[in-house]
């Protein structure tokens, strides 16, 4: 099974876009609001070198921003 996390704010219109699409194709997601989670928001920033959300980790692949390709593409390797 793979694990999928998203990487959010409450605030970010592409994080949500990104969940509704996710929820749309019946993608199973852990969420980590790194606004308010100071050790998820540094596991963002290591992940991807970078602070703009959303930021996904689909197994060892990252994707960021709303990609619906990158994430399709992502989950079929796995």
């Amino acid at each position: 099974m793979i694990t999928v996390k998203i990487y959010t704010t409450a605030t970010c219109p592409w994080c949500h876009k990104t969940k509704e699409w996710m929820k749309e194709k019946k993608i199973k997601y852990t969420e980590y609001d790194v606004a308010k989670d100071e050790k998820a928001r540094k596991k963002m920033i290591e992940i991807s070198g970078q602070m703009g959300v959303p930021v996904l980790e689909i197994g060892k692949e990252v994707i960021v921003g709303y990609d619906p390709k990158a994430i399709e593409k992502a989950l079929k390797k796995k």
